[in-house]
């Protein structure tokens, strides 16, 4: 069967049908022996959930799978490839195993048969779970090398599957009809279509579709088809046979690397990315904040002494994961399931919030104690010493206060703001026993070194008079060691680079066009109107304050408030306000833009452009532990449609954390923090593209709809109203411009990506908790560095505690695409261990110098297991 969790009905209405369709299942494999396999959609989360209502049916359900009747696994939930970033496919994979050996075996085969688009890094890890096969559907088309259906797919690092396309989806054998014509109607024109591009000539009818019962009568159908078609053989047969015929003739197989997004035979939906942008955005959120801050912060807490809450970190993964499904991180559901979408992210990202402030304030909490001072503790979650600005608060009962590191050296601060605090808030506890002096909280603004991958302690003294940053001279521009930055009267920018003299202008220019399509695709209207923001006064205003110059723009963009006001042009009674800040802070080599939209307006699309003083025939963006090379416009554009494509391959593409464009000199990277789509078009209209154009928002009214502009024929999903698709209200989107000199690989521009997702971590420690926490000795040192590496080469993924063992997990990837990189990271603790391992976390029998990384293949990522 194929188990969407939930799409246009909710997780509960198919929870209800699961566990009768379960039960059903269950006894008809326990009593046919005739019966041999029943595949459960290759996600464990469908069985959780079965056990969630039927625990005690656990010994059945494993009773079955360890007879290898019921086939399980490998995932926890069915991904998606292009949406959710590497480690979060890593984390699927290997709950959805370890659930697997908890029953019995998993099924070894990448098996997403309805995920929208393949990434070309799932060979890679695939194999970095014992896996060489892969079963799919969408994607394919010939321009990938070959017109077969089963091939070669590599990674770019050399990783190999086998791979199996279902070229007419997963469910062509769904409700086989038993009589002769109704069997005749449908296999006749699917048999051809089957077995001209196979090179086994195996045809498979996987008898099962989405929330489909087991076809109780299946045998009978079965007699039909030999009865009807007495030249070819019938066999309930299992995906692991179907591989074992293709390995045969292994010698024929072509060879294909890359990713699959072609939409000429079955659709990928190309413009998902940015449907329910407040969805994705927290999904981002979550991601960036479990893997970069979360987890390496509870491995620094471990090799102190504390405990690496495994429980909990995996809760908030499941909780994520159960979004990762295509039609739930693609946000094509209805309303109410959107709903639940949005309620697991606010439960995994409070969870990861609160558990990222326990472990900074155990670690704070157990350092000596300075009499008279509370304590900034500064945490550094890169492999590389940070010396950076950074934006925090104190809470102090005190009207000044100095600050000073751990030798007493003064450390110079900028006071951005301040304001009085209930001392209620702080500790219930002081207002019981009658004192109600309030506290006062300091925005302030610091610049002082990080250890790298560790941490280190300011001490804050009260009534005592710090060294207080002045006000630097005021002027007309943003300005520091690499940037001058003009706000133009029209509220755009206008950059001179100083390492290259390349001046980048009319950047952050915002477009708001139409979007006639669904929450699978955008479309433009057939009566296109395009509204921009320098069509409107802006006000514009820029202050100097401490470490940051600062600009700040706000201005209103009257646009149509619906489809039809805009394809009649009848008016512009919507609109979007845009209140937009750019930070440049000193010695920082990216400009800090925050953009909070009130959007009042339906069916429309809004993007922001990045102008760029070169024209551009590829782009570079970063996929699952690498970078991509994609052309900036598809030639086939031109044709597509007299070509038969099911949708118009637009070169509108995702990124998880950046993507760049370059010439010989330079260029200009924009690293976003969960906006995820781009495209490159051209500034003057024409076919030279040179502009980065990012989506801030699509809104959309329907899940489905029929007949678009750049996808023809039936809707795709079904056409439900979801007016919460629409996204008015307000959206915050943060992203940072990067200029940088030489190619992106010399730039670091993936590290720097990193960095940009992984600020500063800061924690305040006063003598006052909402919620008390027992101490024990206060023996930790005020500063410590776990590790470091140099910023160049190799790109951290992940540190963690090992699931199962008193062991650290450090994985790194090189991004790269066409050079190999060696590496090594140093550890200031004794390593007794060292060992290269599986992404499951097996150690490999690889042999590997000490705190080596030995050669990283291009795009290739390596996980090592550390003993202290």
């Amino acid at each position: 069967m194929h188990w969407d969790r939930e799409w246009y009905f909710t997780t509960e209405e198919s929870r209800i049908l699961l566990v009768n369709n379960m039960e059903e299942i269950m006894t008809r494999l326990e009593n046919d022996p005739d019966y041999k396999y029943y595949v459960l959609d290759g996600q464990t989360a469908v069985i959780e959930d079965y056990f969630a209502i039927k625990p005690e049916n656990k010994e059945r359900i494993k009773a079955l799978v360890e007879a290898g009747k019921l086939i399980i696994g490998p995932w926890y939930s069915q991904t998606d490839t292009m949406q959710v970033s590497g480690e979060s496919i890593v984390r699927n994979m290997l709950y959805g195993m370890r659930d697997c050996l908890a029953l019995g075996q998993p099924m070894k085969i990448g098996y997403l048969p309805d995920s929208f688009s393949m990434s070309s890094q799932l060979p890679m890890i695939y194999n970095g779970f014992g896996i060489d096969r892969a079963m799919f559907w969408r994607g394919c088309s010939e321009r990938h090398g070959t017109n077969k259906t089963e091939f070669l797919w590599q990674s770019n690092d050399g990783s190999e599957v086998t791979a199996q396309v279902l070229p007419l989806g997963y469910a062509i054998g769904k409700y086989l009809p038993s009589d002769e014509d109704g069997l005749r109607a449908r296999l006749d024109k699917y048999f051809p279509v089957l077995e001209k591009p196979s090179v086994t000539k195996d045809i498979l009818l996987p008898n099962g579709h989405d929330q489909m019962p087991i076809q109780n009568d299946i045998f009978e159908v079965m007699d039909k088809l030999r009865e009807i078609y007495p030249d070819r053989e019938f066999l309930m047969s299992r995906f692991e046979d179907v591989f074992a015929r293709i390995e045969d003739k292994r010698s024929e197989l072509d060879t294909i690397k890359g990713e699959f997004n072609d939409g000429k035979y079955m659709r990928v939906h190309r413009t998902i990315s940015s449907t329910r942008m407040d969805i994705k955005l927290i999904h981002a959120e979550v991601e960036n904040k479990i893997v970069n801050i979360l987890e390496p912060l509870a491995a620094i807490a471990w090799t102190l002494g504390f405990e690496y809450h495994h429980g909990l970190i995996e809760k908030m993964w499941k909780e994520s994961m159960k979004n990762h499904a295509h039609d739930s991180i693609g946000c094509c559901c209805s309303d109410k399931v959107h709903a639940e979408i949005l309620n697991r992210y606010i439960l995994a990202d409070d969870m990861a919030s609160n558990l990222i402030t326990f472990y900074k304030r155990k670690i704070v909490d157990h350092m000596p104690a300075r009499k008279g001072c509370d304590k900034l503790a500064l945490f550094n979650l890169s492999p590389y010493e940070r010396n950076e600005v950074v934006n925090t608060t104190i809470t102090i009962r005190s009207q000044s206060f100095s600050l000073f590191d751990e030798h007493g050296n003064p450390v110079e601060y900028f006071i951005q703001d301040q304001r009085e605090i209930d001392p209620g808030k702080i500790d219930r506890q002081i207002v019981h026993y009658g004192n109600y002096d309030p506290f006062v909280e300091y925005d302030i603004q610091i610049k002082h070194p990080v250890p790298a991958m560790g941490f280190t302690t300011l001490h804050v003294q009260a009534e005592q008079s710090g060294q207080y940053k002045a006000v630097e001279k005021q002027g007309d521009v943003l300005e520091n060691d690499f940037y001058r930055v003009a706000v133009n009267n029209n509220g755009t920018l206008s950059i001179f680079d100083k390492e290259t003299a390349m001046t980048y202008d009319q950047v952050l220019r915002i477009e708001d066009g139409s979007d006639d399509g669904d929450e699978y695709d955008y479309s433009p209207s057939r009566k296109e109107w395009l509204l921009y923001s320098d069509e409107f006064e802006a006000q514009t205003t820029i202050k100097y304050e401490g470490f940051q110059s600062v600009a700040q723009i706000t201005l209103r963009m009257q646009v149509p408030e619906n489809l039809s006001q805009r394809e009649e042009r009848t008016g512009q009674d919507g609109y979007i306000n845009v209140s937009c800040q750019v930070v440049l802070k000193q010695g920082s080599r990216r400009i800090e833009v925050r953009m909070e939209l009130d959007n009042q307006a339906d069916d429309h699309r809004v993007r922001v452009l990045i102008p760029t003083p070169f024209v551009s025939d590829t782009v570079v963006a970063d996929n699952q532990f690498g970078l991509i090379t994609r052309p900036t416009n598809d030639p086939e554009m031109e044709n597509w449609e007299a070509d038969g494509w099911k949708e118009a391959p637009v070169p509108v593409y995702q990124l998880m954390n950046v993507a760049a464009l370059e010439n010989s000199k330079g260029g200009m990277a924009i690293m976003t923090n969960g906006l995820r789509e781009f495209e490159v078009i051209s500034s003057k209209g024409d076919e030279e593209r040179d502009t980065f154009a990012l989506t801030l928002l699509r809104g959309v009214g329907v899940l489905g709809k029929e007949n678009l502009v750049l996808r023809p024929g039936r809707p795709s999903g079904i056409k439900i109203p979801t007016p919460d698709s629409q996204v008015r209200g307000k959206l915050v989107c943060e992203f940072s411009l990067f200029g940088f000199v030489g190619n992106h690989i010399d730039a670091n521009i993936m590290a720097e990506a990193r960095d940009n997702v992984t600020r500063i971590e800061c924690y305040n420690k006063i003598p006052y908790n909402a919620m008390k926490l027992n101490v024990g000795e206060q023996n930790l040192p005020l500063s410590y560095s776990l590790l470091s590496k140099a910023k160049t080469g190799a790109v951290l993924s992940v540190l963690k505690k090992a699931e199962d063992d008193n062991a650290l997990i450090l994985r790194v990837y090189n991004p790269a695409e066409s050079e190999g990189v060696e590496d090594k990271v140093v550890f200031n603790r004794y390593v007794s261990a060292w060992n290269e391992a599986s992404m499951d976390e097996h150690e490999l029998p690889t042999q590997v110098d000490l705190c080596s990384f030995g050669l990283l293949k291009p795009c290739q990522a390596k996980s090592f297991k550390i003993a202290l």
